[in-house]
């Protein structure tokens, strides 16, 4: 399951103040319910003793669905990139960060499982640098100097590549929320940062060990094909890939994700098997929305060790 949750507050140590208070458990009751043996959750504020993860952990378990395994790292949101990246003439403002953010950890991904981790294959792929991709597909003209692109991220959240151990071997979940191709200008800094995004993982599960290793991608891609922003051929390219199958998760409402109080709807959240997999069923948790709670649903795919 993937879920973009609205588990993210606006200072640090908010979370863990709600979590403590039980303010955040319509979301985790519906996650508790849906009952994954995996689960990808974007927007979870990062803190460094892991208080909210624990939270988390516990609520569940109270809530009847314990998954007591957990993968999570500093996400690159808040980090200070020491330069003006949006070009607006000041400094450390929330777009001139790594990642977008208010403050540091916020708004990072966490993983879940009832099952546990591998002992070797995890890998942390936050670091990789957007200027070192085979396509790089960075702004024209210059827009970011070398000095910058020797520390901007490609990732503007985080990407795990998390090996878990299944009775039928270990899976690999790839993952990470790409930055939302928008709210930028005609340099198209962020349109084109969320392709380079999309086609970083269409290259990595062309490795050879994918293969034959059992893999799933899924997380918020921020992109649609059918609306919204953003380079649709590459994310065409990807759901299209030999190595992936795309079981569009059905409801009454269509495949949308996310909807939003200005009316639009988009299908922007995902989960796609390899090839490797059959799947049983695939679901858009469509359950209401809270005013304060997150635009997006919980994306499930229920599948089959072939």
């Amino acid at each position: 399951m993937t879920y973009h949750t609205g588990l993210s507050r606006d200072g640090p140590g908010l979370l863990v103040r709600d979590l403590m208070s039980n303010e955040t458990d319509v979301e985790l009751k519906l996650i508790a319910s849906i009952a994954p043996d995996i689960a990808v959750l974007q927007n979870v504020d990062f803190d460094y003793d892991q208080v909210a993860v624990t939270l988390i952990q516990q609520r569940l378990a109270d809530m009847g669905h314990k998954m007591a395994h957990s993968f999570i790292t500093r996400p690159n949101t808040g980090i200070d990139s020491s330069f003006d990246l949006d070009r607006n003439g000041k400094f450390g403002e929330p777009r001139d960060m790594l990642g977008y953010s208010d403050f540091a950890g916020q708004a990072g991904m966490l993983l879940l499982s009832r099952l546990p981790f591998a002992v070797d294959g995890t890998k942390n792929l936050s670091s990789t640098l957007w200027r070192d991709q085979k396509q790089p597909g960075l702004p024209a003209d210059g827009y970011y100097s070398d000095d910058i692109l020797a520390v901007l991220p490609l990732h503007s959240v985080a990407a795990w590549d998390v090996a878990i151990q299944t009775p039928s071997g270990p899976l690999h979940i790839l993952t990470s929320h790409v930055t939302t191709p928008a709210f930028d200008g005609p340099e198209d800094r962020n349109g084109l940062r969320n392709a380079a995004e999309l086609r970083f993982w269409r290259r990595y599960i062309e490795r050879p060990e994918f293969r034959t290793n059992p893999f799933v991608l899924l997380g918020t891609m921020n992109n649609d094909l059918a609306g919204g922003e953003g380079h649709k051929p590459t994310l065409h390219s990807l759901l299209g890939h030999p190595l992936l199958q795309d079981p569009k998760p059905t409801h009454a409402n269509g495949m949308t994700t996310a909807e939003w109080s200005n009316g639009l709807a988009l299908r922007v959240d995902y989960v796609l098997p390899s090839r490797r997999f059959g799947v049983r069923a695939a679901e858009v948790e469509r359950t209401p929305q809270s005013p304060d709670g997150s635009r997006h649903y919980p994306v499930w795919v229920d599948i089959v060790w072939k």
